[in-house]
Order: structure tokens, then C-alpha cells, then sequence
């Protein structure tokens, strides 16, 4: 009897055991097993060991293009919408926009300076409008450090002597020139504002599927670099430098 009740005791012990096992959360098995902390950051999207709000650079823009306050992400993205529909929808112009705007606040200025005395009894300050130098200045350092930095890499590509990359860039540049040609600057400016303030937060929450997806493609294009190099690119033959060299 005392048998019995011992293995119907540990039939029910391991029972309850494998139990929490597999109720346990995947994530949380590092404690467990040392190496699935590793692996699953060399999962991530080009082994980056950061989260998505540090690699955008953190603060205020990296809240902005990760939704943390909706009515400010909102805000900017509608802003960019309306000027993209005064632009390209109704065909106006800058110079349009900004002499309407003018004209429009030098009216409001001339009706509140002439008839704040027949409204308050007492002449009212009309208020100035002033943009500081400074935000002339920052714009443009801002501009010409993002443009040197984009010339400095493709300087780099270009003298590393690394195929893969110089080709590469060859064809992000090529692809640009086509999506150039089928769309003006402006266009491609919001396409590509919209595609910063949607696909960082549409990434955020489906994290692990699209690194499992994108890591499937970069495998499957490996696998086809792999059948094309043993099948064309080993049969190419190549000098030998060496001899040549001696010689």
C-alpha cells in the first residue's frame, strides 16, 4: 500500500510539475537556461542589442515617431498631410500659401489696431511676430551635417573596396532615381514621412514576427546567392595574380 501511494504521489507531483512547466512564459526561461538570453538577441534585427526607442536616438523625436503622446504624433503627421494636399492635391504654390498668409495677418493687424479703440476705449498693443535668428542657424547646421554625413558614407562604400555594399548602394540609389521619375520631391518627402511615423510603431508592436520574417528572406536570398555563386560565379575564371606577378 505504502508503494502505491508513493508513485500515485509522485505521478501527481510530476503531473503538477510539468503543468506549471508549460504554463511558464518562453521569456522568462532565461533563468533556466543561460544561453536564450544570447540567442534571442541574435535574433534581433541586425544584432542590435538596444530597443527600438534608443536606436531612434531617444527624447522627444523618438516619442514622437513611436506614438507615446497620440495627439502630438497626430498633430505632426496631419500637419504634414495638409501641406502635402495644399501642394499637390489643390496645385498651390509656396509663394501662394505664403503671400495668403501674409495678407491674411496683415488684415487681422490693421482691424485690430484701428478698431481696438472703438471696441475698448484704450489703444491696444498689437502683438510682433518675430522668428529668432538662431532657428535659421540650427536648420541649416542640421541639414548640412545630415548631407555630409550622407556623402561621407557613400565616400565610404566607395573606397572600401567592399562589392557587396558598393552595390548595394548602387541600387538604393538607382531605385531613388526611378521612385523620382514616377513622383515629385515633395511627394517622396511625405512618402517618407508618413513610412517614419507609421512603420516604427507598426514594428514595435510586431517585433518578433517581422525579425522571424525578414531573418526567413535574408536566409532565402542567401540560399540563392549560394546556388549562384557554385553554379555561375565559381566558373568564372580569374587571372592568376601571383604568377603574373613573379613574372
Amino acid at each position: 500500500m505504502s508503494e502505491r501511494s508513493e508513485s500515485a504521489t509522485e505521478k501527481i507531483m510530476s503531473s503538477i510539475i510539468d503543468t506549471i512547466a508549460d504554463n511558464l512564459p518562453k521569456q522568462k526561461s532565461g533563468q533556466f537556461n543561460p544561453g536564450s538570453v544570447s540567442d534571442k538577441m541574435k535574433n534581433k534585427l541586425f544584432g542590435r542589442q538596444k530597443t527600438l526607442h534608443g536606436v531612434l536616438g531617444g527624447g522627444k523625436p523618438a516619442d514622437v515617431l513611436l506614438w507615446r503622446n497620440k495627439k502630438i504624433s497626430s498633430s505632426v503627421l496631419a500637419l504634414a498631410t495638409a501641406i502635402w494636399v495644399f501642394f499637390e492635391w489643390l496645385d498651390y504654390h509656396f509663394l501662394t500659401i505664403i503671400s495668403f498668409a501674409l495678407v491674411l495677418g496683415m488684415v487681422i493687424q490693421f482691424v485690430w489696431s484701428n478698431f481696438s479703440n472703438m471696441l475698448s476705449g484704450s489703444p491696444s498693443q498689437v502683438p510682433r511676430v518675430e522668428l529668432p535668428a538662431d532657428l535659421f542657424v540650427n536648420i541649416a547646421v542640421a541639414i548640412g551635417a545630415q548631407v555630409n554625413k550622407f556623402l561621407s558614407f557613400l565616400q565610404d562604400v566607395s573606397c572600401e573596396r567592399n562589392l557587396k555594399h558598393f552595390v548595394v548602394a548602387i541600387a538604393g540609389l538607382w531605385a531613388a532615381a526611378v521612385i523620382g521619375s514616377w513622383c515629385n520631391f515633395l511627394t517622396v518627402i511625405y512618402i517618407g514621412f508618413v513610412s517614419a511615423h507609421t512603420l516604427p510603431v507598426l514594428y514595435e508592436k510586431y517585433e518578433d514576427q517581422v525579425d522571424d520574417f525578414l531573418y526567413g528572406l535574408l536566409g532565402l536570398l542567401r540560399d540563392q546567392y549560394q546556388k549562384l555563386d557554385q553554379g555561375v560565379l565559381s566558373k568564372i575564371p580569374k587571372g592568376n595574380m601571383k604568377a603574373k606577378k613573379n613574372e
